[in-house]
């Protein structure tokens, strides 16, 4: 008699499901399948809640709510012993979701994903909008409190006011503590005005589901949202302006002697020499106007600009500046350096218009904290801290180089033209040749 050969076992699977509010009813027929066959179903307490009553009797339920961090443990010991996960998720677990998560943090074992569609993708066909060019954002995290002008990367709305700032359409997922008014406030305190519009959606597939479409941040500021709530946030242009470039007149400066900012030609040359990226750690030391560090900010939209001055006035008026030209990725601190730098994270590039008599000091806490590949510019138009800056940089072993910047400008004399020449500037390009080989 042939025997026919047994089949193998199958393998406990890991399923990470999408599921949305309308529930069990929304659920493919394949996710329904996957749940009820699933030794172990984990999820916040919400999500379980929608499909409690439609499991098998012997399915343990695990809330996730606060344990995200065991989670990848608890679904290696369930396979490890035979039996099978689903992990529930909002929407599509791999759009914000915790499907990039598990995936990352399961190496080797395979993670199905199965996914609903996104909130995204809901708000955007009740708003009748096309998707397919709005840039994601999420301050879905802990409460982050209230936007300050200044407010660093750490701050958890940060990447939302980035994204806002690059782009024309921003869909954000907010949280019950940074809810869509949070969010309109914290536009307004940026300087961001009527050329934006909000349109929410809250409770997405609830019998109690709200539509607020095109709303002025004024009016989100001061309004209540049910929670869960969304956010796609439009405009009709980017705000226009260089990058760099500006003319010197188009910054605020002290009066009645203007003169502390760095001109546009010892500019041009010094942001060169800094050769930023896009996503750029810089610091200014010596802020004066703004002027360097807040077109640093613009060539680096995606990084951050630490500035600081120990002048009050100057402050103010470099504040003014940042806020005027509407620049978000900029933290100015009133101080003097090296003091107020410990808590800065390390930099990419580092301009020096203004040292405080500290100059030697600075360069070699600089030169320690550089990325490997970092510049340090310093501008100077004095041959004593000229002298004091070459020859620290010796003494550190800095690979330096100095140009000298002799400009003029044309002026008016008696219906023709002369040139009148602006004070000579030595700029100076300093790196740490060490951390670069290292």
């Amino acid at each position: 008699m042939n025997m026919k050969p047994s089949e193998p076992a199958p393998q406990p699977t890991c399923t990470v499901v999408g599921i949305l509010d309308d529930g069990w009813r929304g659920l493919s027929g394949s996710a329904r399948d996957c749940l009820r066959a699933a030794a172990l179903v984990i999820g916040v307490e919400r999500t379980l809640q929608l499909v409690r009553h439609e499991l098998a009797a012997s399915s343990e339920l695990r809330a996730l709510d606060g344990a995200l961090a065991l989670c990848p443990g608890w679904i290696r010991d369930a396979l490890a012993a035979g039996r099978s996960v689903a992990v529930l998720a909002t929407g599509d677990p791999l759009c914000h979701g915790i499907g990039s998560t598990l995936i990352d943090r399961l190496p080797g074992l395979q993670v199905a994903v199965l996914p609903a569609p996104s909130t995204l993708q809901i708000a955007c066909a009740r708003f009748g909008k096309a998707w397919q060019e709005v840039k994601i954002a999420s301050c879905h995290s802990q409460d982050a409190g209230e936007w300050t002008v200044g407010a660093t990367p750490d701050h958890g709305l940060y990447p939302v006011l980035r994204a806002i700032a690059l782009h024309r359409r921003v869909f954000v997922f907010t949280s019950p503590a940074n809810d869509p008014a949070r969010l309109a406030r914290a536009l307004l305190a940026a300087g961001h005005g009527d050329e934006l519009r909000l349109s929410v959606a809250s409770r997405l597939l609830l019998p109690d589901e709200t539509l607020h479409a095109q709303l002025s941040a004024a009016t989100a500021a001061t309004m209540h949202f049910a929670e869960p709530s969304v956010v796609l946030v439009e405009r009709d242009e980017l705000a226009a302006g260089p990058a760099f470039g500006r003319e010197d007149d188009e910054y605020l400066q002290r009066t009645p002697a203007n003169g502390l900012i760095t001109k546009l030609e010892a500019r041009a040359v010094s942001l060169a020499k800094l050769r930023l990226t896009a996503a750029a750690t810089v610091w200014d030391i010596g802020a004066g106007s703004g002027a360097v560090g807040l077109e640093c900010a613009r060539l680096a939209p995606h990084g951050h600009v630490w500035a600081i001055e120990k002048n009050a006035a100057d402050a103010a008026i470099a504040r003014a500046n940042a806020a005027r030209l509407r620049i978000g990725n900029y933290t100015l601190i009133e101080g003097r350096a090296p003091a107020g730098l410990a808590g800065w994270p390390d930099p990419e590039a580092v301009f020096i218009g203004g040292s405080g008599g500290e100059l030697g000091e600075l360069i070699h806490l600089i030169l320690g904290r550089l990325r490997p590949g970092g510049r340090l510019v310093m501008n100077f138009v004095t041959l004593e801290n000229l002298a004091t800056a070459t020859s620290t940089l010796q003494a550190a072993g800095a690979v330096w180089e100095v140009v000298q910047l002799q400009a003029s400008r044309s002026q008016p004399i008696l219906g023709l033209h002369r040139l009148a020449a602006q004070n000579p500037v030595w700029i100076v390009t300093a790196r740490n040749p060490e951390k670069e080989s290292a």
